[in-house]
């Protein structure tokens, strides 16, 4: 029979959490590596670039698109409301460029001093390689789409410039998550939807099935970090996480998109902050998250109060 210490390590050696035995950290990372092998994407050549859009279809699924159900959104024509998703699909995309650059650069400071030939590091530099494909993808898009690139708003860049400076490793990964989980959530329910635009779908298709591995590593490191990270970091990381849930769900919503498709854009911005639709499709968007960094013991003390107050958790 195996025992636990109060470290969480067992017996024979391994480590345990709330969710039970940790993983080999090598042989994670080889099976992700052996997945990258089979299922990595060239969008440039996998998507039809060239095709125009079918007329009549979302760039985003309605209820996604942050105005649906408010009063504002029942004056819109269908029209408009399709502009509206148009916009806000790149206002996405370029929030997914602006919080995939910080990931590469956390990702880069993680392997810095570890092993270059493990499998562990050698998994971090495909998911680079990954991550860069998905900002030329998302930059296509936009670009495809005649709309603005949409970047986050000065302070919240360089709150990221800051972030990724003093962000401790599990804060790192906590960030990676938070980026990744909620979009990805959204995309799982665009990418099978047939009412969007083919294009938009095949996006998010191969968004979806690269990032399901990087969702993975970053749970399996997390967990080791929050198992084995100094108690000052394991307390910094739940403050900071907090405070980046805050920053992330103001972002999600560029305000600028509003007045590029003829609404006002204080009116607009009141309605969704009011909306209780929104509230409910940012909280189901976080929860599988939200209750993984519960199990783990991140949502705790003041780390939490902030999580509640970014609407990210019921």
């Amino acid at each position: 029979m195996t025992t636990t210490t109060e470290d969480g390590r067992t017996a024979l050696g391994g480590l345990r959490d709330a969710l039970g035995l940790l993983k080999d950290r090598e042989q994670v990372a080889e099976r992700l590596l052996a997945s990258s092998a089979r299922h990595s994407f060239d969008p440039d050549k996998e998507l039809d670039w060239d095709a125009p859009f079918e007329p009549g279809k979302w760039f985003w699924p309605p209820e996604l698109v942050s105005l649906y159900g408010t009063p504002l959104w029942k004056r819109m024509s269908e029209e408009q409301r399709i502009a509206l998703s148009q916009h806000e699909a790149a206002a996405l995309a370029s929030l997914g460029i602006w919080f995939e650059l910080i990931l590469m650069q956390l990702l880069v400071r993680h392997v810095y001093d570890k092993p270059a030939t493990s499998a562990h590091v050698r998994y971090a530099l495909t998911e680079i390689e990954d991550e860069c494909r998905h900002s030329k993808m998302f930059a296509r898009l936009i670009t495809r789409g005649a709309t603005p690139h949409y970047p986050p708003g000065p302070v919240h860049h360089h709150l990221g410039r800051l972030f990724k400076t003093v962000s401790t490793t599990p804060g790192s990964f906590t960030a990676t998550l938070l980026g990744e989980e909620i979009l990805d959530w959204m995309q799982r329910l665009t990418f099978p939807d047939e009412r969007v635009q083919p294009l938009v779908r095949g996006v998010t298709r191969i968004h979806v099935v690269e990032e399901a591995r990087h969702v993975r590593y970053a749970r399996e490191e997390l967990r080791r970090q929050m198992m084995t990270a100094p108690r000052w970091s394991q307390e910094f990381t739940r403050l900071t996480s907090g405070e980046f849930a805050r920053v992330f769900s103001v972002a999600f919503v560029n305000p600028d998109v509003y007045p590029n498709v003829g609404l006002d854009k204080r009116q607009a911005v009141a309605q969704v902050r009011a909306s209780g639709h929104r509230r409910e499709v940012m909280q189901t968007g976080a929860k599988r998250l939200t209750d993984f960094l519960d199990d783990i013991g991140v949502l705790r003390g003041a780390g939490r109060r902030l999580w509640r107050s970014s609407g990210l958790l019921a």
